[in-house]
């Protein structure tokens, strides 16, 4: 898995607004959110089911399988 594949797939789940408010690095089959403020953390914790299935149509099943979402 490239970083490029990871940031492209991670665009079209999220959308613009939370890709412009978020890093990621996968780790394993972890996918590691960094948010910019704690009101996307809790949005992005809150949509975590959703956006690991919008994950596994692009990058496959089991690619990731969490999501740890932290603060900068």
């Amino acid at each position: 898995m490239t970083p490029e594949k990871l940031a492209f797939a991670w665009g079209v789940t999220v959308g613009p607004a939370i890709e412009r408010a978020t890093s990621v690095e996968l780790r394993g089959t972890t996918l590691h959110v960094q948010a910019r403020d704690a009101s996307w953390q809790r949005e992005l914790e809150r949509s975590a089911t959703l956006i690991r299935r919008r994950l596994a149509l692009l990058l496959g099943d089991g690619v990731v399988r969490g999501i740890d979402v932290r603060l900068r």
